[in-house]
């Protein structure tokens, strides 16, 4: 039987509301931040993270996936660092903003509501990852949507980005650019139609490719691969179940059935693409990938049971607690062009998740990967960063004190470097009084202390994805 405050406040009892999860309410600028140590002279970019940050308090059950998207960035230039927040202001937040609906609940139900492009749908937050593609900024989202275009100075929302118009469909969130080439490569997929789709547009923001691949059915993919001439798509045997469908639920099965990875050339239609199959797996986040002779290579985090008992205290919200575990290890696959065969080889069984790497080496073979590791906590906090060895499988720990909680991180190379790991890794975290700092690490004396702590005005929310965008790249 509820309570009285679980009858005024449906989130009562939701752990992701609360806490290191809990959204700010105020945007912020502040300018020449206090720094415990020193910032690097030659550290000059910005580390940007997206999330989930719910504009009002929730109305119904909520899911911690469908707060509005909020960037939290550090500017780094000439030893000096400044903080900005914004809310992404999609058009489903400026339509909210005049008297919209609210997103699904945590219950999985498609509460219906007005979009600015009209229809029943889930709200597109553009919370999810947020990339680098010609100057600028685009925020993404994990059911594929519209790309929200940002001025990475001020973080203010530039607009809907079309392409010229050109864009067919939408985005999904994992979309990469091509450090080489400027190319913004994206996917999309539909919740309940039998195909993915792959794209490109130039570094002048022009369309120049787009194909639609069949799928035997509706699937949920999260991620892609990138390499210099291949997209890797990800068809899992996590879908849809039939009668969540027939009732409007977001209710998912897996299916006795291997994975399979299909190898699409860039320029590649459905004719071409080769699939491999594998071990049954799901896989949110991929590190990188490469070619290697005949084969083209991907290293991502491999989902692995979490364990987690029924917990009562959350109540309703203890499946979404269960879900959002994300326990992951380490997989490199190769997928051989010539002989058809898929090879697969774990690199470490610590838990790990969200992987980065050089972002200056995206498509082309990679030594170090950057991944967070996740507390034994029910809730998903992350209590240190793991440096690997993508070819021993060695790994290096950072631990954040304890009780502290990280964010994805972002690797900046160093101007001029000639090695891999030659730079920083930049991350927000909090402590347990709910203070928030970036913390700047050199990468090449990885379990030593940070080298510069950035005390921030407010408290960062934990959240999702982030990029580094190095000086150079800014809009002129």
């Amino acid at each position: 039987m509820a309570t009285a405050l679980e009858d005024r406040d449906p989130n009562a009892r939701n752990p992701y509301v609360q806490g290191i999860y809990a959204p700010v309410d105020r945007e912020v600028t502040a300018l020449d931040l206090p720094v415990i140590g020193q910032i690097p002279e030659a550290l000059s970019g910005l580390h940007v993270r997206n999330g989930p940050n719910p504009r009002h308090r929730p109305r119904h059950p909520h899911h911690w996936f469908d707060g509005d998207g909020m960037l939290h960035g550090i500017h780094f230039r000439e030893g000096r660092a400044a903080y900005r927040n914004r809310w992404i202001r999609t058009r489903d937040f400026v339509a909210d903003a005049q008297g919209g609906e609210g997103a699904c609940g945590a219950d999985g139900v498609l509460v219906p509501r007005r979009r600015a492009a009209g229809g029943p749908a889930y709200k597109d937050t553009a919370n999810t990852d947020v990339v680098v593609h010609a100057g600028r900024l685009l925020a993404l989202w994990y059911v594929a949507g519209l790309p929200v275009a940002v001025d990475p100075e001020t973080l203010e929302t530039i607009g809907t980005e079309t392409f010229g118009n050109t864009l067919p469909r939408h985005v999904s969130a994992h979309s990469k650019t091509d450090p080489a080439t400027g190319e913004f490569v994206f996917f999309d997929y539909a919740l309940l139609e039998p195909w993915m789709a792959i794209g490109t547009v130039s570094a002048d923001g022009r369309l120049t490719h787009h194909a639609r691949i069949a799928l035997p059915g509706p699937r949920l993919p999260h991620d892609m691969g990138l390499t210099e001439h291949y997209q890797i798509l990800h068809d899992l045997p996590v879908v849809f179940s039939e009668a969540g469908l027939r009732q409007g639920l977001w209710r998912i099965q897996t299916l006795d059935q291997p994975a399979r990875f299909g190898v699409v050339p860039r320029t590649g239609t459905n004719a071409d693409i080769r699939w491999f199959e594998t071990d049954p797996c799901y896989i949110y986040h991929v590190a990188n990938c490469w070619e290697e002779g005949d084969e083209v290579v991907m290293v991502a985090c491999r989902m692995v049971p979490n364990h987690l008992p029924p917990n009562p205290q959350w109540r309703e919200f203890a499946p979404m607690v269960n879900v959002l575990k994300l326990c992951a290890v380490p997989v490199e696959w190769r997928m051989n062009l010539k002989t058809g065969a898929c090879t697969s080889r774990q690199l470490d069984d610590r838990i790990g998740e969200f992987p980065v790497v050089n972002l200056d080496r995206t498509g082309r073979k990679t030594r170090w990967s950057y991944h967070v590791a996740m507390a034994p906590d029910p809730l998903m906090r992350f209590e240190a960063y793991l440096k690997y060895d993508l070819e021993t499988g060695a790994c290096i720990e950072h631990r954040l004190p304890p009780g502290w909680a990280g964010s994805e991180p972002a690797f900046a190379p160093r101007p001029g470097a000639t090695e891999e790991d030659d730079g920083w890794l930049v991350s927000f975290v909090t402590s347990p009084e709910g203070t928030s700092e970036v913390q700047v690490v050199d990468a090449r004396d990885f379990a030593g202390p940070p080298v510069a702590r950035i005390l921030l005005p407010q408290r960062v929310p934990a959240g999702f994805h982030g990029t580094w965008m190095r000086a150079d790249q800014f809009a002129l």
